[in-house]
């Protein structure tokens, strides 16, 4: 099975730090060093073992193999069928159908999108366990970001705390909305005697949406939106809050008849890549079931 490693050939600017300095500068966490040091890893220079206090010279070639990651216990990989959009050595961009959770669970223990990337992974021989990065709804659709490794769910969760991860939804609500964009700012919490349901509290957790019209039908409107955070089940609290709950959220108030699922997609996701250093940006159209709605 393939380890996960980075490598680097050092120049004149990193020459004369010692490795255990070099990796905090490349934000390889004091919990991974430990991971090497202590599960299985290794630091090598020019081929030679060595610790985190040596002192780099320009020239040499640092390779770190980071520690076999292994599936939590009960997590099986399926040979589910993944729509892939992008794919290198450390991330993999997907497309998530509507009705596939995005982690297992007790009403849904099998055919989640991790169960799916664990058997790919299996299937292409790499010792990996499921990293999302950007989580959807069960029945929302569009694109997902994953990590193929934990550092790299590292790197991409502190750019994501910085609000480098961006994500642009369209969504269709009950109603014709008043104004042709605003802001929706309103805490959320976990509603009281639900597991599952969120509601706007003045107690809960600050969040932030923003929402552009891009068309008003005779019964609903055709939204754009981004999240300024990312709190659970945001944007269908936030819409059913306004009175226009989405398109087929039953838990929210909305309206079944003519969508069985929430109406709500994921369709552009960009970030800037840790690994390459360069920003990627992935668009999606709308599924199926929304483009007959319209």
């Amino acid at each position: 099975m393939k380890r996960f490693q980075l490598q680097w050939q050092i120049t004149e600017f990193d020459g004369n730090k010692i490795i255990k300095d070099f990796l905090k500068e490349k934000q390889v966490s004091k919990a991974a060093l430990t991971d090497i040091k202590f599960k299985g890893g290794f630091i090598l220079v020019n081929g030679r073992e060595q610790t985190v206090r040596y002192l780099l010279k320009v020239g040499d070639v640092l390779t770190i193999s980071f520690p076999a990651e292994q599936p939590s216990e009960g997590m099986k990989g399926e040979p589910v069928p993944l729509h892939i959009l992008y794919e290198d050595d450390y991330v993999l961009v997907v497309n998530k159908p509507a009705g596939m959770s995005t982690i297992p669970s007790r009403e849904h223990p099998a055919g989640s999108l991790a169960n799916a990337l664990i058997g790919y992974y299996e299937q292409k021989g790499l010792q990996a366990t499921a990293h999302i990065v950007t989580r959807l709804d069960r029945d929302t659709s569009g694109i997902v970001l994953i990590a193929k490794h934990r550092h790299i769910h590292h790197l991409l969760s502190e750019q994501q705390k910085a609000k480098g991860v961006t994500r642009v939804y369209e969504a269709f609500a009950e109603g014709v909305l008043m104004n042709e964009n605003g802001v929706i700012i309103q805490s959320i919490a976990r509603k009281k005697d639900s597991i599952i349901e969120r509601e706007v509290n003045q107690n809960g957790q600050y969040a932030c949406t923003r929402y552009e019209v891009i068309y008003s039908y005779q019964s609903f409107t055709h939204l754009k939106l981004q999240l300024e955070t990312g709190r659970t089940h945001q944007i269908r609290v936030h819409l059913s809050y306004l009175g226009h709950p989405l398109v087929g959220d039953d838990l929210y108030g909305g309206r079944v008849d003519v969508m069985k699922r929430q109406a709500l997609h994921c369709c552009e996701l960009s970030f800037f890549h840790p690994l390459l250093e360069k920003h990627l940006s992935f668009k999606l159209e709308l599924p199926e079931d929304m483009r007959k709605l319209i």
